[in-house]
């Protein structure tokens, strides 16, 4: 898979994309990561990509001259853009598995204001948030959808079980989960987990995630 990110801070990506699974996913040829400053598609002697909205309001809005050059060098004929920003639809677990689908993605950082609308009618396929809170810039949330997505891809954890299993993979949050010794302090571990009965552990495991999700995110029900 390729993904491309497009923001005006390339440097804040130079460390959490170089370590763990996704290095090892680099490594291993089944993720191409390229970072792309968005300046250099602004030819003024100030690179300048922003300017004051019309209409007036406070702050700045990022101009469509650069990011339509960017956007229209970077992507390709099957490119998925990807504009992240508060206005898009929230990203979750079945949303990283949409964009686990596309074999090229380019996600684009938003900043200041945000994007000139045209931008938004013209270039891109989806906007997206990761929550309901407000950031400097859009690049923690391309390096969070980089993560999301990357360890949905085949081969990328070793033990594709593994995605297929955790919090949020069918809705709800994960069951708890123990490991030895069997009795801490004073805490054991669940007999059902010690029977070896796998078919009541297996209801046991998913009795609890519904009562997981329930107690602290109800909203998932």
């Amino acid at each position: 898979m390729k993904i491309s990110v497009l923001t005006l801070f390339p440097g804040m990506f130079a460390g959490p994309l170089d370590e763990s699974i996704i290095k090892r996913a680099r490594d291993a040829g089944l993720l191409e990561l390229s970072i792309h400053n968005l300046r250099d598609y602004a030819h003024d002697r100030h690179r300048t990509v922003d300017d004051r909205p019309f209409g007036g309001g406070p702050g700045m809005l990022l101009k469509p001259e650069p990011l339509f050059e960017a956007i229209e060098a970077l992507a390709r004929e099957k490119t998925r853009v990807v504009l992240l920003s508060p206005a898009g639809r929230a990203f979750n677990q079945a949303i990283a598995g949409e964009l686990a689908a596309f074999d090229d993605l380019l996600l684009v950082s938003g900043h200041y204001e945000g994007f000139d609308e045209r931008v938004r009618e013209r270039l891109a396929h989806d906007e997206l948030s990761i929550g309901d809170y407000v950031l400097t810039n859009g690049a923690l949330p391309a390096m969070v959808i980089v993560d999301a997505v990357t360890r949905l891809l085949p081969g990328v954890l070793g033990d594709d079980e593994s995605s297929q299993e955790e919090s949020f993979s069918h809705g709800l949050l994960e069951y708890p989960q123990y490991t030895r010794p069997a009795e801490f302090r004073g805490m054991k571990v669940p007999d059902v987990l010690l029977s070896g009965n796998h078919a009541q552990i297996a209801k046991w495991r998913a009795e609890q995630s519904r009562l997981r999700t329930k107690e602290r995110r109800p909203d998932l029900m």
